[in-house]
């Protein structure tokens, strides 16, 4: 490490891990130029010790997988010249091949390899935390909407005025009430 520099910065690195299977990890390609040695060296290691790297470590990339590789990170893109599967690092794996490469170089950067997933890893938990708060805050608004939506249905109708009752149209016939006087004749009245 050169004095207050890095030998490798971290964001370098950052920018080499990718997604695959459900894990971060860093392809072989990649991880030899980090580590300063050339794919074909980093393999035979890994080949030589190939106990020391469980599928937690490391996996081979299917076919598919390698073309949807080279599609997505333009700077692999000569991995589609190659006959063989690459192969792909996690986090443990990355740290493993600097010891099985066993030089000053891979062993000192290993340290920056391992600074760049911890550091993916918190701000992956970090989004999902942020993801889980905006979904709160949303559901709390739809429950504030209907709410408001339901006092706004509220003072709408209190707002609006009965309705007149209407004047009925025509004439009013009162009829008279018939009075019998003594003998029993029909009197009218009034």
């Amino acid at each position: 490490m050169i004095e207050g520099k890095a030998l490798i910065p971290i964001e370098r690195i950052e920018n080499v891990i990718i997604q695959i299977r459900d894990h971060k990890v860093i392809i072989a390609t990649d991880l030899a130029k980090i580590y300063g040695v050339t794919t074909r060296k980093l393999n035979q290691a890994i080949k030589r010790n190939i106990d020391r790297f469980p599928p937690d470590f490391l996996f081979q990339l299917t076919q598919k997988e390698k073309e949807e590789v080279i599609t997505i990170c333009d700077h692999l893109e000569n991995l589609k010249y190659s006959p063989y599967l690459p192969f792909a690092f996690t986090e443990h794996g990355a740290i493993m091949a600097a010891s099985v490469l066993n030089s000053k170089r891979a062993i000192h950067v290993s340290v920056y390899v391992v600074r760049a997933f911890v550091k993916l890893r918190e701000m992956v938990s970090t989004h999902k935390e942020l993801a889980l708060k905006l979904l709160e805050m949303e559901q709390r608004l739809e429950s504030h909407d209907k709410q408001i939506q339901a006092v706004l249905e509220a003072i709408q109708q209190l707002m609006t005025l009965p309705a007149k009752p209407h004047k009925k149209i025509g004439f009013i016939v009162k009829e008279r009430q018939a009075t019998y006087g003594r003998r029993g004749i029909k009197r009218k009245k009034g």
